[in-house]
């Protein structure tokens, strides 16, 4: 979508919503945190999504070494906790929102339930909200 519509018409925000049924979440939420912290947030998250199943701490600093992290600033932050509130505020701001799984898209506020390919998006986002015909 940014790249159709434009970083100054789009973005993506990108909120916290680990799921109460996979004990790791929680943690995998606060490491993606630390990763953002040093910018690399989405190179940390490729590979948590790509191990799915590999979410225990161990594998966390794995991913984070991979990706290239100063460890004891990912480590630091994961023992402090420091960014664990900030992870329970998007879980509480998602419950507000209606979240009930992931992902869940929203578009200008409201909650878009239609096809997740680009085109159909795109066509939807252009009638629908933009109002051209």
């Amino acid at each position: 979508m940014i790249k159709h519509y434009g970083e100054d018409k789009a973005s993506l925000v990108f909120k916290h919503f680990p799921l109460g049924f996979h004990k790791q979440a929680q943690l995998a939420a606060e490491a993606s945190m630390a990763a953002h912290a040093q910018d690399k947030f989405w190179e940390f998250s490729e590979e948590m999504f790509a191990n799915q199943q590999k979410l225990e701490r161990a594998a966390l600093e794995d991913y984070a070494r991979k990706v290239g992290l100063n460890m004891d600033k990912f480590t630091a932050a994961l023992d402090n906790k420091t960014y664990e509130e900030r992870v329970k505020e998007d879980m509480a701001l998602c419950q507000k929102a209606g979240v009930q799984g992931t992902p869940t898209i929203f578009i200008n506020g409201r909650k878009y339930e239609g096809p997740r390919e680009g085109p159909k998006m795109i066509e939807l986002i252009d009638k629908e909200i933009l109002k051209k015909k």
